[in-house]
């Protein structure tokens, strides 16, 4: 998980471990729309929660459609979302240097360098599937904290979608290009940051965490943030090297995957760009979540 790493697909599943298992029928109220009396019942009682907490100045309004992600990403264990929701609030507030502005002027010159595209395709699981390619990050010209805030900016984007809520995300870096220059930027305070997103603080559900093209200097880094992570996190990353065409494919179907990593859908320059307009398309609502907007 480079940098962007642990950043793309954040948030997972509990921290210790397993997923604790939710109410009965927890998985068919996954699959309830959001106005489902039972649904609808179970985001009144996270509210409930959140309102009656000391002190707590929310970083969004207590909207239904913003509670339930938190409940979807814990299979409706409430104790679990209630969890999520206050890991979520307390990491927003605690670094500000990746989440206080989302604005996507701050990380433009990243998106143009075709940094990070998403494909237009699901996988057959349903999951979103991210692409982050390291080679296209200039370590002289943004940060880790700006690397970091692109995946915060999809992820914002990407789990208002109810199947991205219920079927989460998976992503795959390209470590072609990583560099000394790279890893330098990721120290053990940055390391703890990325992996406490990837477990316990934001609610999308980690499918997968795919490294190809990755360099023996990479592993370093690997180690310094493996630690921080859960061993269900730990299982879910693949390390497919070099000659990776054949390995990723048993994953990923070859009709979503970019002609660049052995599939038939369009270039990643094509969906870099279709994924940079569409996050510009999206200023206005990223503004309204910046943190800086609520001072």
């Amino acid at each position: 998980m480079g940098p962007a790493g642990p950043s793309a697909a954040v948030g997972s599943e509990p921290a210790g471990g397993g997923m604790s298992q939710g109410p009965p029928g927890a998985g068919r109220l996954n699959d309830l729309p959001d106005h489902s009396p039972r649904v609808r019942s179970a985001v009144a009682e996270l509210r409930r929660r959140a309102e009656a907490e000391p002190g707590q100045r929310w970083t969004q309004p207590l909207a239904d459609s913003f509670l339930v992600r938190f409940l979807r990403a814990r299979d409706f264990h409430l104790e679990l979302a209630w969890r999520l929701l206050k890991n979520y609030q307390k990491w927003r507030i605690e670094c500000p240097e990746i989440s206080a502005d989302l604005q996507p002027s701050s990380i433009l010159g990243l998106l143009h360098a075709g940094y990070h595209g998403v494909l237009r395709s699901r996988d057959p699981h349903g999951s979103k599937v991210l692409i982050y390619r390291i080679g296209q990050w200039d370590p002289k010209l943004f940060t880790a904290y700006d690397v970091f805030r692109v995946s915060l900016i999809t992820s914002e984007l990407i789990v208002k979608e109810i199947e991205t809520q219920r079927n989460g995300v998976k992503a795959i870096f390209d470590l072609q290009g990583w560099r000394f220059a790279h890893a330098f930027q990721i120290s053990p305070a940055v390391a703890k940051k990325i992996a406490g997103v990837l477990t316990d603080s934001f609610p999308l559900k980690v499918r997968g965490i795919h490294l190809i093209n990755e360099p023996l200097f990479f592993h370093p880094v690997l180690a310094l943030i493996k630690p921080f992570l859960t061993e269900k996190i730990k299982d879910r990353v693949y390390m497919h090297g070099n000659n990776y065409v054949q390995s990723l494919t048993e994953h990923f179907p070859v009709s979503i995957l970019p002609q660049e990593y052995g599939g038939e859908e369009v270039s990643m320059e094509e969906l870099a760009k279709e994924w940079t307009d569409f996050i510009m398309a999206s200023a206005d609502y990223l503004q309204s979540i910046s943190l800086v907007a609520q001072e």
